[in-house]
């Protein structure tokens, strides 16, 4: 049962990349009550559940015959793999594709023990029943038309890999930009407010102090108007300068606004220079990954990954196909 050549190893992970896709999709269609493409690629496969799945049979075969070992080396396996895996996509796109924290028993957020204790009954599944007909399909396949196929999926795949990657780093990228520019309003915001009061505050001690020594020595300020207007000129320097410094403060704030503006507008821009065709390719994978993965979040991009999501669906409501959808 287990004596497969190169070929058949890499068809039988493009069998499962697609069942574990028809699964995923059909799961969060249903919830979502519409058709959702589901996964980080846009092809119909889901390479966790194929790299599982040939995991999972390549460990049980010194212990094929043993179902109790079968079962523990499927959950030692997967549960390794689904940790490096979550781990590695946040580490790398900013975003985590699943999340286990709510369950109880779990890691992270990466793993928990109730899934840990489901890939050990799908490995004896997997091995047990759904393999035999994939195995037989596999493996009456002619050599020569097996070889075929893994090259034609596998450049599709490939190609489909590169381009689903651009589009998660870009994605990170303009979160953390996202991000940036709007923690850096608030405080330029938080600095204008703060200097209003500052102001208004020293404006009115200055008016108290001057209306309180007027009220007490309406007969001297004549003969002090010249000393009073010596000092008022002190103060106002005094107070220009020290306007003149939250002045600097802010524009140096509103310079890294603009900077992070323009890290945008190049984004915006290189994706635009390289065709209209291209354009809408990486509008396409982008659009997938937002919309693709309903589950997924970001803990420190929350609320930009928020926005993004919300604009996306706005633009797939009012502009349809248009030619500038989607690019950012």
């Amino acid at each position: 049962m287990y004596s497969y050549n190169e070929w058949q190893w890499i068809l039988f992970f493009f069998c499962y990349c697609f069942f574990g896709w028809i699964f995923e999709s059909s799961y969060v269609s249903l919830r979502k009550r519409h058709l959702v493409n589901r996964g980080f690629l846009r092809l119909p496969m889901l390479p966790l559940y194929g790299t599982g799945a040939v995991m999972m049979l390549f460990v049980s075969l010194p212990v094929k015959d043993n179902l109790i070992l079968v079962y523990f080396s499927g959950v030692i396996a997967a549960t390794l793999l689904e940790y490096a895996t979550g781990w590695g996509m946040e580490r790398l796109f900013k975003m985590r594709y699943w999340d286990y924290s709510n369950q109880r028993f779990q890691l992270h957020g990466y793993i928990c023990l109730s899934s840990s204790i489901a890939w050990g009954f799908l490995t004896i599944f997997l091995t047990e029943v759904i393999h035999r007909p994939v195995e037989r399909l596999v493996l009456g396949i002619h050599p020569v038309l097996a070889e075929v196929l893994v090259i034609v999926i596998g450049l599709a795949f490939a190609a489909d890999v590169i381009e689903s990657t651009r589009a998660a780093l870009d994605l990170g990228r303009a979160l953390e930009a996202m991000t940036r520019v709007k923690a850096e309003m608030e405080e330029v915001q938080g600095q204008i407010a703060l200097l209003k009061s500052e102001l208004r505050e020293h404006l009115e001690l200055k008016a108290a102090a001057v209306h309180e020594e007027a009220a007490q020595h309406v007969e001297e300020i004549l003969a002090e108007a010249t000393s009073r207007m010596s000092g008022v000129r002190e103060s106002s320097a005094a107070l220009a300068e020290y306007l003149e410094g939250k002045h600097q403060k802010a524009r140096e704030t509103a310079e890294k606004l603009l900077a992070a503006r323009e890290e945008l507008i190049l984004m915006a821009k290189r994706h635009r220079q390289e065709g209209s065709c291209p354009s809408r390719l990486h509008s396409f994978y982008r659009r997938g990954i937002l919309l693709g993965n309903p589950t997924a979040f970001s803990e420190k991009y929350r609320e930009a990954l928020r926005e993004l999501r919300e604009w996306v669906k706005e633009k797939e409501n009012v502009a349809g196909e248009e030619d500038d959808e989607l690019r950012f």
